[in-house]
């Protein structure tokens, strides 16, 4: 082993040491917070829900402008309207993140009209609802384009120029479910567990891009229409949360500079629990937390 070898091995541990020292005291003491002053924001899906609620938080922290992408102009221009009240600058396109060359065209208009992104959101999902053998083929393909391939084309379309103006951030609104499958929502489970494996490499491969970062938000159930009639066992133990909550968090947590964020904190005993109880045991909290039927009620928006 030659020095430089050595000295790494030994620079190793203490590094380690270091950032959880570093990552603890975050907790505690304030972090200084991102200025969004000079900052346009993208939000896919920003209609309704948590994209709509994203949108007002990026407002009312101050973005300088906040540009809309959904596939329902009625929605879009309702919460653009809302943002617009807020004295902020917004503007919205009909966009299917789903259709490739869609984005790659919108994408150049927002350029020319509005100017370079600078933090994309990608906030975009649908999901079915139903078992596989229950699914129509082209709603599982659907799911897939829009959920998990979306955001290859929308990151490819904006990426480039933020590495260029060493000033960028990529938010992915994921789900705890990426992590933690349920039943009755095999194509949404599926494709968010593709999503966090595209943020993940994402993360790692612009660690040495000055400027540039990502966030991805692992929520648990959030009280929107699309997961409307979703029901768990113990609702005042695990209340669904407000999308208002979801928006207001991501927000800080991009402020922050915050990789990964787990919503409510709780979540991160899952990911623990995971890691070491035989599987039995997991499909026994599966049936004791009502998680193993929860989407026999399901009835929300595809």
């Amino acid at each position: 082993m030659d020095l430089k070898a050595l000295g790494s091995a030994i620079l190793f541990p203490i590094q380690m040491v270091y950032f959880i020292i570093k990552a603890s005291l975050s907790v505690i003491l304030p972090t200084r917070l991102r200025d969004l002053s000079g900052e346009v924001v993208l939000i896919t899906g920003g209609g309704r829900g948590i994209g709509r609620h994203l949108a007002k938080e990026f407002a009312k922290q101050g973005a300088k402008k906040v540009i809309l992408w959904g596939r329902t102009e009625k929605c879009l221009k309702e919460t653009s309207e809302e943002i617009a009240l807020l004295g902020k600058e917004c503007h919205y396109f009909v966009c299917d993140v789903g259709n490739r060359e869609e984005v790659y065209q919108q994408a150049k208009v927002v350029r020319e009209k509005v100017g370079d992104v600078t933090i994309l959101v990608n906030n975009a999902a649908v999901v079915h609802g139903k078992s596989l053998i229950d699914s129509d083929d082209d709603a599982l393909l659907k799911t897939q384009h829009i959920n998990t391939l979306g955001q290859f084309w929308t990151t490819k379309a904006f990426l480039p120029r933020m590495l260029e103006l060493q000033n960028g951030h990529v938010v992915c609104i994921n789900s705890v479910l990426s992590l933690s499958s349920i039943p009755g929502a095999i194509d949404y489970c599926t494709s968010k567990a593709s999503s966090f494996a595209f943020m993940e490499s994402l993360m790692l491969g612009l660690l040495d891009c000055p400027g540039v970062g990502t966030t991805t938000v692992l929520p648990f159930h959030t009280n929107t229409e699309m997961f409307q009639g979703m029901r768990v066992r113990f609702p005042n133990l695990f209340p669904p949360l407000k999308p208002e909550t979801v928006a207001r968090r991501t927000v800080e947590a991009v402020r922050t500079n915050t990789a990964i964020l787990y919503l409510p904190w709780t979540m991160h005993a899952l990911v623990i629990l995971k890691s070491f109880i035989p599987q039995q045991a997991l499909e026994e909290i599966h049936r004791f937390s009502g998680s193993y039927t929860c989407m026999n009620t399901f009835k929300g928006r595809t």
